[in-house]
């Protein structure tokens, strides 16, 4: 199986991937906002930077507040990322390869679409937003559990996988180099209780927080923190972690089709320049540079896989 099938699973995944990731995102901005009031449009800013449409955003907006930056990143049908949008078009791929996908994937995927469209018909007030990102977060959950319960272990599995990790990895990626670039422009506050809080709610964005806590305790430093999200290979939202199941999803497809393109030494290549390292070399190297690598080598690999199985014939 390979051609728009093949791609087909790979962007229900992804979109998938990436609607409940902006949901944590949304989540995570909200927090932070409360934490210094007097300057959450900063904090906004970085929510709409961080899921790549601050610019698409000022085409519409003049300037940020916390309610169109919301509705921008929950609903708004002129942003292609929004979490409705992404979901849609989850929607639109599953229906394209749906004789591929167990009936459970299916009736998850299309469900978790009307219910979304139905409660961001309108905008979403304040007191309902929580319940609204709740919502997204568990139907994502439930696909995902649809497809680890009910898929077989083959091509038509390893598409998702790959897809899903993809995103996954790139999420990661851009919340960690915000952080530094955006939330915290200069030194001052670095090590300081606001510091400090904004690491603990980057743990919460991609759903860190008591695993983190389990291996490091309740003490909170960028180092451990930086090292938890890129390095640990248990941390199922880890760079190392989403890298991993990269290169395992891509030689189950060269097992499969016997063959191996490109893809597959780039994803060996991607683990090995990234992720044999300790955290002390890439603070050394620099996050920010070392985060902006990875993203476009990760973005380059999801081309040739692109290309590899021929999404688009």
């Amino acid at each position: 199986m390979l051609g728009k099938t093949a791609g087909g699973l790979f962007w229900m995944s992804r979109y998938l991937e990436r609607a409940e990731n902006t949901a944590r995102l949304l989540e995570t901005g909200q927090r932070m906002a409360l934490t210094r009031a007097q300057n959450s449009i900063e904090e906004w800013a970085s929510v709409l930077k961080t899921a790549g449409v601050l610019d698409s955003y000022h085409s519409k907006y003049d300037e940020v507040t916390k309610d169109n930056a919301v509705d921008w990143v929950l609903r708004d049908a002129e942003n292609p990322s929004s979490v409705r949008s992404v979901i849609k078009q989850a929607r639109d791929n599953a229906r394209l390869v749906r004789t591929a996908l167990t009936h459970d994937v299916w009736s998850a995927v299309n469900a978790t679409w009307m219910k979304i469209d139905a409660v961001m018909k309108r905008r979403v007030n304040e007191r309902d937003l929580p319940g609204v990102l709740e919502l997204v977060r568990h139907q994502a959950a439930l696909v995902r559990g649809a497809n680890l319960g009910t898929m077989l272990r083959n091509d038509i599995f390893d598409f998702t996988r790959l897809g899903t990790f993809v995103e996954r990895a790139d999420n990661t990626g851009r919340i960690l180099d915000v952080k530094y670039y955006v939330l915290l422009p200069t030194a001052f506050s670095v090590g300081s209780s606001l510091d400090n809080i904004q690491w603990e709610s980057i743990l919460r964005s991609v759903g860190a927080g008591g695993g983190y806590r389990m291996t490091h305790g309740q003490k909170t430093t960028p180092s451990d923190i930086a090292a938890f999200l890129i390095l640990d290979q248990r941390m199922p939202r880890s760079l190392h972690f989403c890298c991993r199941k990269i290169q395992e999803n891509l030689f189950y497809l060269k097992k499969d089709y016997g063959f191996s393109g490109p893809s597959c030494e780039g994803s060996d290549a991607l683990f090995q320049k990234y992720m044999d390292k300790d955290i002390s070399e890439i603070f050394e190297f620099g996050l920010h540079e070392f985060i902006q690598e990875f993203l476009n080598d990760l973005s380059m690999l999801s081309r040739q896989v692109e290309i590899d199985y021929r999404f688009y014939e």
